[in-house]
């Protein structure tokens, strides 16, 4: 479904279940070079097990239109954004990469409003490497191979279901570049991360309970590159849960079941 936000059209799948205003709502933000696909076993469960799924494209990405954000402030605008247009008086964020950094921002500001905040691939700083950053700007296709290796424990799928995560990554990021012709979501997406300096700062902010869902394996945001942002949750007192999942930066493809189990555990807290 779309809601007007901003100006523009947002996209935001649902589950295939209806919006209710008497469940409890979880909005699932993506990270770079992604859209709503990669949260589609997290979404389809949790709309089928009591709670309203807004599953994002990000301005600029995929169905959605409007101005990219270049940074996260710009993107966590966007969610407040999202809650007033669909009528939401409270809901959970749910971020990866990326999209924990908007979900961490997001629920800084909106305080109150947010009942619950799971981190998904987090990492505070969250830099990116210039040359890297520099790929995705001259050279796409290249940097999108780079991170699809070296962000990933496994190149094939984990359910058994002969899905090859490595290609249907590859196209998924072709799929959201080519969804912009005017922007470069890509380049603009590791520089919004790079730039970011809220971090520790901001979980002072926070009034709700946090979980911070880590892979052993992931390069791309090592659990090492958290530590920071739990360190400053709990020393302000804030409910903290960090679970670790053998595997690399994709936690919601490479341990699907797993993801799905810890999401829902935690939300029904």
């Amino acid at each position: 479904m779309f809601y007007q936000v901003q100006g523009a059209p947002l996209y935001c799948y649902t589950g295939d279940k209806a919006f209710d205003a008497a469940k409890p709502t979880v909005v699932l933000i993506h990270g770079v070079l992604c859209d709503h696909s990669v949260w589609v076993w997290q979404a389809r469960h949790l709309a089928n097990h009591g709670f309203n799924v807004l599953s994002i494209d990000l301005p600029g990405h995929g169905r959605s239109g409007g101005e990219a954000p270049a940074s996260v402030a710009q993107a966590a605008d966007t969610i407040a954004a999202l809650l007033d247009a669909a009528g939401v008086q409270k809901a959970a964020l749910v971020g990866h990469s990326w999209g924990s950094l908007i979900a961490m921002e997001a629920a800084a500001r909106l305080k109150e409003r947010i009942s619950h905040l799971v981190l998904i691939g987090t990492a505070a700083p969250m830099k990116v490497s210039p040359a890297l950053i520099a790929a995705s700007q001259d050279d796409p296709e290249a940097a999108l191979k780079m991170i699809n290796v070296f962000s990933r424990s496994t190149l094939a799928s984990p359910t058994g279901a002969g899905f090859w995560v490595y290609g249907a990554s590859m196209a998924l990021g072709r799929k959201v570049l080519r969804s912009n012709p005017r922007v470069n979501v890509f380049h603009r997406g590791f520089v919004a991360c790079d730039q970011y300096e809220g971090g520790p700062a901001v979980m002072a902010q926070l009034t709700c309970p946090i979980l911070f869902l880590l892979g052993s394996q992931d390069q791309m945001t090592p659990p090492r590159a958290a530590q920071s942002l739990i360190a400053a949750a709990r020393q302000a007192g804030k409910t903290v849960q960090v679970q670790h999942l053998p595997v690399g930066h994709h936690q919601m493809t490479e341990a699907p079941k797993e993801t799905t189990a810890a999401l829902h555990e935690f939300l029904c807290r």
